[in-house]
């Protein structure tokens, strides 16, 4: 098992089509950008990926941006393949997310996660996150 940082040279049609379909476990009902779209726009958006030779088993994103209140990043799309959850794969992945976050010096990162994923919910405070206490809004476009 590797844990990795996607680069756009590893992009390809059959990674293209993991990835998606990985997505599909997280939220069959989320629109999806192609990865091809997304990975190429900067070093603004990271993605950690863990593979078991070519198959994918694991992806998780952070995407980063500045704003008066500092560099900060924001947690996306964390996702392990079912037959794979246990094994610490979410862990490795969102370590990978915290280190390189530290190499890029944010001031903070953010995630959002549903009262109901408690195993998720449990990950994250283990990893050091806290409950905040603030609303969240959202705006469909």
């Amino acid at each position: 098992m590797t844990i990795k940082l996607l680069q756009e040279s590893d992009i390809n049609e059959a990674l293209s089509q993991q990835i998606h379909d990985l997505f599909k476990q997280l939220n069959a009902e989320i629109g999806q950008l192609d990865i091809k779209n997304v990975l190429p726009q900067g070093n603004d958006f990271i993605c950690a990926c863990c593979w078991e030779d070519t198959q994918l088993l694991g992806m998780a994103s952070l995407a980063t941006y500045k704003a008066i209140s500092g560099h900060k990043g924001m947690v996306e799309d964390v996702v392990v393949s079912t037959a794979c959850r246990g094994k610490g794969i979410g862990k490795k992945l969102m370590q990978s997310l915290i280190d390189e976050g530290e190499k890029r010096q944010l001031k903070e990162i953010i995630l959002f996660s549903n009262h109901h994923r408690k195993p998720a919910i449990q990950l994250y405070k283990s990893l050091g996150f806290n409950l905040k206490e603030s609303g969240m809004y959202t705006l469909k476009l």
